[in-house]
């Protein structure tokens, strides 16, 4: 065999028809239904394993704040009966066993290639395909490029003075090592008190010699209040499966949940308080999601609410000052995302734990020997980051994306991202992007779910047409664009927060999240497909790949 020989048959054995970015639970199932829709396909993933967030997140304590049976997969009945949940809110070590359940159940490891970074991403437009380039040094080519590459994957770490300089051991909480840290009698920093800064507390605070916490802004939290799964619940489970699925596929949030469909001020202030008790007392995203159906929309209600919880800190926190630094100040419950954690404020009674307000103590910089603020230097063994993501266009932005005419995706979203649905982008064709921005307002992989479903269609439209390409017309991108930057006021949160990328300096402060929600949206793709997909263009390539 010649040498070009050689290197044609290689070229063949790297094309496929969809190349799907990203091992995570949208990236499993978008291979998935590749696969059951007759599509050759392949994953190329960074890391070594599968789970995205849930491998790349193994702090101590990482865990879901969703239900685990409402955050997993819904295709198969089977898979639904086979697995059992042991917690309503299962731990990242559980997380990573279902996702590697879920890919060897269904033989997708085989089209599985791990250690395999984007660096480059290209458009061939005489051809109609992708050429992929990733860190191992292969070049995959296909018709299709789906970017499952989540919301949650690029850690951020704020530019502090002489980080570089810490001599002792540093770790953001969303790139974990695999091997645990040893926190037995070690003086810890952890920066960032959002959803893993709250978790990880508590679960480290009677290991180290002393827990500095470095807060800048206080978030409203509530207890996540897991329990197990007993058996007379996975029965139930089991039993109602179709049931749930439809309720799962159908709501709003994506949760088994139901909004109490009346206002706080329809009960009178005692009944509140009782009402109130409960929803502190109940699980998760409850607190947001049964809750008066205008706790985040009338002002009293939010703010008697927010009182309530404040009554709450102040009764747990023994130490009048610190309680008054972890209740938030300029917004209330539902302006930024809520962590849920379990004995987050009783740490604070611990004589090891320490709260920093950032804003009234600023970080100077970070010195080799530990943390300096506007009141002194502390000597520190680890640093935590637990500072957050590059929300929504982090990853995507990063992929080396080259469109039409040699378009950089990362320079046409400079100001902000423009989307179809939160799935494609005009000038990029053949290319989506389930679970990006503009996509969800909700439990994301319902949501991502429904994008996935809605490529796969699309990808089978454009085959049984006989096409080559498509790609979004920019009068559709114009119209959602417009929408999503327009349609603020439907959701509660603040343009302060990372939903709006607030927390990424130099980042545009826009809309990064779908605040029509996810009926608007399967109405949407209900109408698009209804209307033959008239906001796409299809062609023929005029080349042979």
């Amino acid at each position: 065999m010649s040498e070009s020989t050689k290197a044609s048959s290689a070229a063949d054995q790297d094309r496929v028809d969809v190349l799907v970015v990203g091992a995570g639970v949208t990236g499993i199932y978008q291979l998935y239904r590749a696969r059951e829709a007759g599509f050759s396909a392949k994953l190329v993933e960074a890391g070594t394993g599968v789970g995205g967030t849930w491998y790349w997140n193994r702090y101590p304590e990482a865990r879901f704040d969703s239900e685990s049976y409402t955050y997993g997969y819904l295709f198969s009945k089977e898979l639904w009966e086979e697995w059992e949940w042991s917690e309503r809110f299962a731990g990242q070590p559980e997380i990573e066993r279902y996702f590697n359940y879920v890919v060897d159940r269904f033989d997708l490891r085989r089209d599985i290639v791990f250690g395999a970074k984007v660096t480059a991403t290209v458009y061939d437009e005489p051809s109609g395909t992708w050429t992929v380039r990733t860190s191992d040094g292969a070049e995959h080519r296909a018709r299709f490029v789906v970017a499952a590459t989540g919301i949650l994957s690029v850690p951020f770490i704020p530019d502090i003075p002489g980080r570089g300089d810490f001599r002792g051991e540093q770790h953001h909480t969303g790139l974990w090592p695999k091997t645990p840290v040893d926190f037995s009698g070690k003086r810890v920093a952890l920066i960032g008190t959002g959803s893993s800064g709250v978790q990880i507390v508590p679960a480290i605070a009677d290991e180290v010699a002393s827990l500095t916490v470095y807060q800048k802004v206080a978030d409203w939290l509530t207890p996540l209040n897991n329990a197990p799964i007993v058996p007379e619940e996975q029965a139930e489970l089991k039993a109602n499966f179709e049931s749930i699925r439809e309720t799962l596929n159908t709501s709003p949030s994506g949760f088994l949940h139901q909004i109490t469909m009346r206002s706080g001020l329809d009960d009178s202030p005692e009944q509140r308080q009782e009402f109130y008790e409960e929803r502190w007392n109940g699980p998760g995203f409850t607190k947001l999601s049964e809750h008066y159906m205008d706790m985040t929309t009338n002002p009293t209600v939010n703010a008697e609410w927010c009182e309530f919880l404040a009554g709450k800190i102040r009764g747990i926190v023994k130490d009048p000052g610190t309680a008054e630094k972890l209740i938030p100040k300029g917004h209330g419950y539902g302006g930024r995302r809520p962590p849920f954690g379990t004995g987050y404020y009783e740490t604070y009674n611990k004589p090891n734990v320490f709260l920093v307000d950032l804003n009234e103590t600023p970080i100077t910089r970070i010195t080799e020997t530990g943390v300096e603020t506007a009141e002194g230097a502390q000597e520190i063994d680890i640093i935590i980051w637990a500072t957050g993501y590059d929300f929504g266009t982090g990853a995507l932005n990063r992929l080396g994306v080259r469109g039409r005419g040699g378009l950089a995706l990362e320079e046409y979203w400079e100001d902000g991202p423009r989307t179809y649905l939160g799935v494609a982008a005009a000038g990029f064709p053949n290319f989506f992007f389930p679970g990006g921005p503009h996509g969800a307002l909700g439990n994301n992989p319902r949501y991502s779910g429904d994008q996935v479903d809605f490529v796969v269609d699309a990808l089978v439209h454009t085959r049984e047409r006989g096409h080559d390409v498509i790609e979004v017309t920019a009068a559709a991108e114009d119209e959602w664009t417009d929408k999503m930057n327009s349609s603020g006021d439907l959701s509660s949160f603040l343009k302060s927060s990372y939903f709006y990328g607030a927390n990424i300096p130099g980042k545009p402060v826009r809309q990064l999240l779908n605040p029509t929600g996810r009926w608007a949206l399967q109405e949407m793709i209900a109408a698009i497909q209804r209307d033959e997909y008239a906001t796409f263009v299809f062609s023929k390539a005029t080349k042979e790949a």
